[in-house]
């Protein structure tokens, strides 16, 4: 093939590739429990003030003490690449060792607990807003893992408010989210097409609504009133379970087991979706570690086999059947699945977890491989889930977006 032919291939693709979406990557099976948070105990999906801290803490189950690096990237809101090089968004360096870790202490099962805290002497600060990376890589420079996160600037008011769908045909299902954005100290120019917005449910990226549009301005006010456009199903209340302590039946558990670890058997769950709304208050999705009598659960909560079934009906039958949280980053993978024990007459799935207080729900998965969270839990406007609105902005002649605000509601006082 001539050499110029192969040039003109190159430039034509070459910026498709710079432009495609990044996503997360889920880690290996040894490598359990990543807990992401900023100044807030929610995880998974830190959103801090620009200069705040970001902790990322996960275990390896080898008990090889393996080393791990890590790097931080920087991208536009449709989490693209940016085109801002490292010195422009990092102070420092990255592409470090991650130097923080212990080992378990009086635990059946060994790990190795690590810490990384940004900045640090190493990666000093942070310069800008906007959508954030964090990749961690092993000794040969192979991605283990990687986690989003975002840094925003406060020189914006968000307002948002949770109501019920104005769709008759939906209005005992659905939450729709209205917005107000304004500022005191920023001129928006052009907001139609400079600030995009994105509205997360429950710190679940993957069923966020993103890059609406202002509906109308009065002023510098931003005004979002949409219905469909910015409604949620309002799903049910997640399941939960506590095993803080491994050795006595606790909240959710049935029996228990010791054998190479111990194991906790959870009561058998029911489809909810055709049963009338309970509150039922919980996380939101959410985990916390813990365990009873140690001082530090980080390398004292010991990991268990929880056991879950949920009991089949008709409607049941043939479904791709998953277990849904924040204690996986809600991914959906073979180890969530659920398997039918016809000798049993039930679905089960055995997890392997580190002690603490889980949120849980079981969702369905369909051939198109889009997600029903409420096929088997069901979907009530009543139900208690946190909304965070992000917004972004890029001012004319300008080379990211930026973060200019947060607001965040929830659905505990539904209106009309």
């Amino acid at each position: 093939m001539p050499l110029k032919f192969k040039q003109t291939i190159f430039f034509i693709f070459f910026p498709l590739v710079l432009l495609s979406q990044v996503e997360e990557i889920n880690p290996p099976d040894h490598i359990k429990t990543i807990n992401f948070k900023g100044d807030t105990p929610e995880t998974q999906l830190p959103i801090l003030k620009l200069g705040e801290y970001v902790v990322l803490e996960f275990d390896v189950l080898n008990g090889d003490e393996d080393d791990f690096y890590y790097k931080v990237e920087h991208f536009n809101a449709d989490w693209t690449p940016s085109v801002l090089i490292k010195s422009e968004y990092m102070d420092g360096f990255d592409n470090q060792r991650i130097r923080n870790y212990e080992n378990s202490f009086n635990t059946y099962q060994i790990y190795s607990h690590y810490k990384l805290t940004i900045p640090n002497t190493q990666t000093r600060r942070l310069k800008v807003s906007g959508n954030y990376m964090l990749s961690i890589f092993d000794n040969d420079d192979v991605l283990v893992f990687s986690r989003k996160f975002m840094i925003y600037e406060d020189t914006s008011n968000v307002g948002v408010i949770v109501k019920r769908s104005r769709d008759i045909g939906v209005i005992q299902e659905k939450q729709r989210i209205e917005i107000v954005i304004d500022s005191n100290t920023m001129q928006f120019n052009n907001p139609v097409q400079n600030v995009k917005t994105v509205i997360v449910q429950n710190n679940n990226l993957k069923t966020a609504i993103s890059n609406i549009k202002p509906q109308y301005t009065i002023g510098n006010q931003l005004i979002y009133k949409y219905d469909t456009e910015t409604s949620f199903w309002g799903g049910n209340e997640f399941l939960y379970f506590e095993n803080k302590d491994v050795r006595a039946a606790n909240t959710g558990i049935q029996s228990i087991d010791l054998k190479d670890l111990y194991h906790n058997y959870l009561y058998a769950n029911l489809e909810r979706a055709n049963k009338p709304y309970t509150y039922n208050p919980d996380i939101n999705g959410n985990y916390v570690i813990l365990n009873l009598d140690a001082e530090n659960p980080d390398i004292e909560a010991d990991y268990v086999w929880m056991h879950f079934s949920l009991l089949p009906t008709e409607s049941l039958k043939n479904k791709d059947i998953h277990i849904y949280g924040n204690f996986n980053n809600y991914a959906i993978d073979e180890s969530t699945k659920m398997i039918f024990d016809e000798s049993r007459n039930v679905y089960t799935n055995d997890m392997l977890l580190k002690q603490g207080f889980y949120n849980y729900k079981y969702i369905v998965v369909n051939s198109n491989k889009s997600i029903d969270e409420g096929f088997i839990s069901g979907n009530f406007y009543q139900t208690e889930n946190n909304y965070k609105v992000i917004v972004y902005y890029r001012d004319l002649g300008a080379r990211y977006d930026k973060i200019i605000g947060l607001g965040e509601g929830s659905s505990i006082n539904i209106s009309n």
